[in-house]
This record gives C-alpha cells, sequence and structure tokens, in this order.
C-alpha cells in the first residue's frame, strides 16, 4: 500500500454508541494507537435512546446532554457525513463515496441498523422513518406545530414515539397490527394493562391494521390500510423495526447468516475484521449464537470489541438485557420475549410482574421485569438454570 493514504491503527465504520464504546474500549488497553471513525451520520456519537425517551419526557435532560464526546475523550479522529462503499480486504482499505482510500491495521464494522418503510412520496419531509438525531429534531418541530401525527408500528420505536407524542400534548394515532398493544409480545392480562396506558394516555389505537402507503394531498397526509380505510394526519413517523446494514460484509464476502457471523472475541472469518453492535451475530454464552439490536449490547459489546482489537483475549461473555418505558412504566427483559412461548405471569402486586417465557419443555428462554428493578441477573440466572418447575420458577424473583 502506498504512502499516499491515511492509515489507522484502528478503523471503525460506523458513528453510534458501538463506535465510541469501541474507542474507549480500545483506550483502556492502548492509549497511543491512531483512532478512526467513518461516520454516514451527520451528528457525532450520541446517546439513541434518549430520542424516543428521555428528550420527550424529561425536562432537565436537555440536548447538549446527548453526545458523547467521543473524539475529547478518546483522540479519534471522526469524519461525519462519510459513506464507506467498499472494503478491500488485500489491501486492508476502504473507499469512501468521493473515492479516497482509508487504511486500517485492524477493522470494526459497526454499521448499524436501517429503519424499515413503506411506500410514500419521496423527499417529503412531513413523513419520517424514525432513526436518527436529524429525525428527532424534525419530530420536534413538526410536533411543536400542532396538527395530527400518525405512528406506524407497535413495537419499540412506535409505542415510545407515540407516548412521546402524547405526552407532549400532540394529537396521536398509533396503528399496529395486533389486537391488542403488546399482544404479541406480552400475555394476555398483561398486554391489556399496556394498552391502557396508552388509551388513559391520550393515544388513539387502530388496531388490527397495517398500513400499506402513504399518500399526499396538499397538506394532508394519508395513511393508507390493508382494509382500503385511510386515516388522514398531519405528519407520518414510522417505527416498524430496523434491519441490519451488512451490505459491506457481504460484498468483502465476510461470513453472513443473521448478521455478520462472530466469534467470541467478536472477530469475523478475516482475523483482522471486528464486528458489533446490531450486525454481529455472536456467540452468547447463555442465549446461544444471537444478534441482538438493543443498547446494553451496543455499549457493552462495543467496549469488549474495542479491547479485543486491541490485543485483549478474554471472550465477551456478556448477555445483553434490553427495555422500554412509556407513561412511567418501565419493563426489561432477558431472551425471547414472545407471547407464543407458554407464558408465565407471576404478580408481585403494585403493578409489579415477572413473565417467564418457556419453550416445549417447559424451560425458560426469556424473563420480562414489569416494573421490578435491580432483577436483571436473577433473570440471567433463571435462563441458565432451565428450571421447568412452575412453583420453583415463582418463587425465584419477588
Amino acid at each position: 500500500m502506498g504512502d499516499d493514504i491515511t492509515t489507522y491503527d484502528y478503523l471503525i465504520i460506523g458513528g453510534g454508541m458501538v463506535a465510541d464504546a469501541a474507542a474507549r474500549g480500545i483506550r483502556e488497553r492502548d492509549t497511543a494507537g491512531t483512532i478512526g471513525i467513518l461516520s454516514a451520520d451527520t451528528d457525532e456519537p450520541y446517546t439513541r435512546p434518549a430520542l424516543s425517551k428521555k428528550l420527550w419526557t424529561d425536562p432537565d435532560f436537555t440536548w447538549d446532554q446527548v453526545p458523547l464526546n467521543t473524539v475529547a475523550d478518546t483522540g479519534a479522529e471522526l469524519r461525519l457525513n462519510t459513506l464507506v462503499t467498499r472494503i478491500d480486504r488485500f489491501s486492508r482499505a476502504v473507499e469512501t463515496g468521493d473515492g479516497e482510500l482509508v487504511g486500517y491495521r485492524r477493522l470494526l464494522l459497526a454499521t448499524g441498523s436501517t429503519p424499515r418503510t413503506i411506500p410514500a412520496p419521496e423527499g417529503d419531509d412531513r413523513i419520517l422513518a424514525f432513526r436518527s438525531a436529524e429525525d428527532y429534531r424534525r419530530l420536534r418541530e413538526l410536533a411543536e406545530r400542532g396538527g395530527r401525527i400518525i405512528v406506524v408500528g407497535g413495537g419499540y420505536i412506535g409505542t415510545e414515539i407515540a407516548a412521546a407524542l402524547a405526552q407532549n400534548g400532540v394529537e396521536t394515532e398509533l396503528v399496529f397490527a395486533d389486537a391488542t398493544l403488546g399482544a404479541s409480545q406480552f400475555p394476555p392480562a398483561l398486554a391489556e394493562r399496556y394498552e391502557k396506558l396508552f388509551v388513559d394516555g391520550g393515544v388513539d389505537l387502530v388496531p388490527v391494521r397495517r398500513v400499506e402507503e402513504i399518500r399526499a394531498e396538499g397538506n394532508v397526509l394519508h395513511a393508507v390500510l390493508d382494509d382500503g380505510q385511510e386515516r388522514a394526519g398531519d405528519a407520518v413517523v414510522i417505527g416498524l423495526g430496523a434491519d441490519p446494514v451488512v451490505d459491506l460484509a457481504v460484498a468483502a464476502e465476510l461470513a453472513i447468516d443473521d448478521g455478520v457471523l462472530v466469534d467470541e472475541h467478536l472477530l469475523t472469518n478475516d482475523r483482522s475484521i471486528w464486528a458489533a453492535g446490531d450486525i454481529a451475530e455472536y456467540p452468547d454464552p447463555i442465549l446461544g449464537r444471537t444478534r441482538v439490536e438493543h443498547v446494553d449490547n451496543a455499549n457493552e459489546m462495543g467496549e469488549a470489541v474495542g479491547r479485543s482489537m486491541a490485543g485483549e483475549e478474554t471472550p465477551y461473555s456478556h448477555t445483553p438485557y434490553f427495555y422500554s418505558q412509556v407513561f412511567g412504566t418501565r419493563w426489561e427483559a432477558v431472551g425471547t420475549v414472545d407471547a407464543s412461548c407458554d407464558p408465565l405471569t407471576v404478580d408481585l402486586g403494585d403493578d409489579r410482574a415477572v413473565v417467564y417465557y418457556r419453550d416445549a419443555s417447559g424451560a425458560p428462554v426469556g424473563v420480562l421485569l414489569w416494573n421490578v428493578e435491580d432483577a436483571r441477573d436473577l433473570a440471567r440466572a433463571v435462563l441458565v438454570d432451565r428450571e421447568t418447575s412452575e412453583d420453583a420458577l415463582r418463587a425465584r424473583i419477588r
């Protein structure tokens, strides 16, 4: 490789929370190595959960608390608005959208996820597939104009955004596929409690419907439902989940399954390329080989991959949890949260409950903590022990 291109000891593709955590992990073991971060985002790394949670609900949490101060804290060189289009494994270089080559000694893929969309007019800034800080700022503008906002999707992002808008006085409508909000995740009684939070919070619910497309008619947007009816609004937020961004890895012929396949050190099948975060399919010590798209995984795996890149040989062994918070109710979970997995609900009173999701043998594959604090390690232990007795399970987390 020629001397005319910049080469970093550690090069990170992606500018999210994994990139920030990885730079910090590298610095734990290597204080001098050069770190480059190539980010397609317009903002420096920031705390993503705040975009659908605290920025809407906590008046003391302001925009200046969102950036993670990656550059100041780690000395990494950050390039924003920089899309990487190709990895040349032979030359150990990547190519950017403007044709520049950037070299690496060790490379991390932390490209994250891209939000799913539905057919809609191109370039209409009243329609958001909510994901980024830029999306948050735009939605704030739309919310301050008043009018009615339609939210599409009853998953994490859809429900958090609907709750956030309603709590900020916005007329909000939520379209979702389940008969009861949360029914695909929660057992029936808990789904009813969950849905009631939204009804009491003033969200108009449109159950058992999918949005086929969005049409614009002058100043009004129309969400066209799968039964032909149309819902009119001034803005539409799409919260239908996201897909891992693995095109670079595929083109570079790295091993792929549900995500980029990595070993217990988060290394790909190329011994100078690591992957972490949303895109990484890794061997979890409790859950088996899996891919996780939540913030705890981004932070913990990010730091671990940084240390691994800098020479640490300890396997990544953290089993991540995920959580959501709406209308003052917080739930956390480890493992599989799927209402079809024979849920056993233990009501602890005071609007607190634990749900054990079980496989065909009766062994737990997931644990949901509804308004239960400081029990994540207990939940992980339940999954390790694979206890099948209902009475024993009921006694595990009180």
